[in-house]
């Protein structure tokens, strides 16, 4: 009994984080539809932020409590700012070229990413566990965690819930949602599209970020951080279904039970298992284990049902409706 909890401890531990940051990636591909490359940068970049907040806190004599929420605050300022630069500044001027354009240019900020946390920060290992005390240690069941760890697990989902809540039950979301499903209805309806690219590569930047610094008090940060975690990212949103809020929570789930129970039974196995899942998976699914559908049950390659609206106040007229862009185009008043 107290081996198979330690398996389920261990994989929602490790699947708190990487939803997180799996969150930030399927979001920015299903506004943008860019494979971030970088993405795994970005991780590791919050992850050297984050300790330099808490070095920094510390070395003021400031509480653990002080340092959490500093390099909380410091990793979402910066990665904000660095999310709106790069997308402002570099995207947007590849939009509309072909999809493998824009792959090698995020794989380009990856390596410039990469050259520039060695300039900043050197290649020796650098830790900040100062939070890492902060809530104690619990034991249950015969079982002895550190609770920073089992914190990770509410955390993540808060972050997962606010994320969903914001997309699906606000305007500004139901606006992203009409942008993921249609960008021309949206356009056509007043919805500025290049405000909502910037700020969802921004918020997708800023999760990525947030997912290294949750874990920086745990890790060593050294050069190569970022490689496994783009793997393993991409591996949960391919699992779970490409801008899917939902999947992305699965994926990482299935991806960290998955690893916990390869590395206590078989932990030459452990990628190998992650690879079969995603296989398995994408045999029987490819699209993933979750998919967007219309009010009437169709999926988004089906035809949608057409949309009615009152132009002018004077006559009705009626255009092609994607799935769940009713939410924003239909109902013109909320634009």
């Amino acid at each position: 009994m107290n081996f198979f909890l330690t398996i389920v401890l261990d994989g929602l531990i490790q699947a708190s984080w990487l939803f997180v940051v799996a969150l930030g990636l399927t979001l920015v591909f299903g506004v943008l539809k860019i494979l971030n490359i970088a993405h795994g940068s970005f991780y590791a970049l919050g992850a050297y932020i984050a300790a330099s907040a808490v070095t920094l806190a510390a070395a003021h004599s400031l509480p653990p409590a002080a340092g959490f929420v500093a390099m909380l605050l410091s990793v979402a300022l910066i990665a904000a700012a660095i999310g709106i630069l790069l997308e402002r500044g570099l995207l947007k001027m590849f939009y509309g070229r072909d999809e493998v354009v824009l792959l090698l240019v995020t794989y380009a900020v990856f390596l410039i990413l990469e050259d520039v946390t060695k300039l900043i920060w050197g290649v020796n290992p650098i830790y900040a566990t100062q939070p890492y005390e902060l809530f104690g240690n619990l034991q249950f069941a015969g079982l002895y965690y550190v609770g920073y760890d089992l914190v990770l697990i509410p955390i993540s989902a808060a972050i997962g819930f606010l994320v969903w809540f914001g997309l699906n039950r606000t305007i500004t979301g139901k606006i992203v949602l009409a942008v993921i499903h249609n960008e021309e209805m949206s356009v056509s309806m007043g919805v500025r599209v290049n405000r909502v690219y910037a700020a969802a590569f921004a918020f997708g930047v800023l999760l990525a970020a947030l997912g290294g610094a949750l874990t920086a008090p745990k890790i060593s940060m050294q050069p190569g951080l970022s490689s496994d975690v783009i793997i393993l990212s991409f591996a949960i949103v391919v699992i779970g279904g490409l801008g899917s809020v939902e999947g992305a929570a699965v994926g990482a789930i299935l991806v960290g039970l998955a690893r916990a129970a390869s590395v206590h039974l078989m932990p030459q196995a452990e990628l190998f298992v992650i690879y079969l899942i995603m296989a398995a998976v994408l045999m029987f699914r490819p699209e993933g284990l979750f998919k967007r559908e219309t009010r009437d049950g169709s999926d988004e390659t089906g035809p949608p049902p057409p949309c009615h609206a009152r132009i002018g106040g004077s006559r009705d007229v009626v255009w092609p409706r994607a799935s769940n862009v009713d939410a924003v185009a239909c109902d013109h008043r909320r634009l």
